[in-house]
């Protein structure tokens, strides 16, 4: 009845014992698609299953170029990944002007796990 008094944060439950957060964030596993991602010595392959949530609805993009030398793919909420997506590719873009040369890829996730999302 009074949901929304105890979904702002996943550390408040409910009178009837439970997360809503943590509920909300299992359902969005179950609406995302699968993805694939292979590596050889030379090559490197992005596979998404393409599918839209509903008859009504379009498909959702779920590869996104960061550079000419990264990729991501998504298999959950797409409006997460998109901010993600964003800030690694201002970040790549950075490093290109200022050094004139890609991003290495292990200090592009470094600069990530050091980013604080919600600011």
């Amino acid at each position: 009845m009074f949901r929304n008094q105890y979904d702002s944060d996943v550390t408040v439950w409910s009178p009837q014992g439970r997360l809503h957060q943590v509920e909300y964030a299992m359902e969005a596993v179950n609406l995302g698609s699968a993805t694939v991602g292979l590596k050889s010595k030379t090559h490197a392959v992005l596979i998404a299953l393409k599918r839209a949530s509903s008859e009504l609805s379009a498909y959702q993009k779920k590869i996104i170029n960061i550079d000419d030398h990264i990729g991501i793919t998504i298999s959950g909420l797409t409006a997460d990944a998109r901010i993600l997506s964003r800030y690694m590719r201002t970040e790549c873009l950075n490093y290109k002007y200022s050094f004139d040369a890609f991003m290495p890829l292990n200090r592009l996730i470094s600069v990530l796990g050091k980013w604080k999302f919600f600011l």
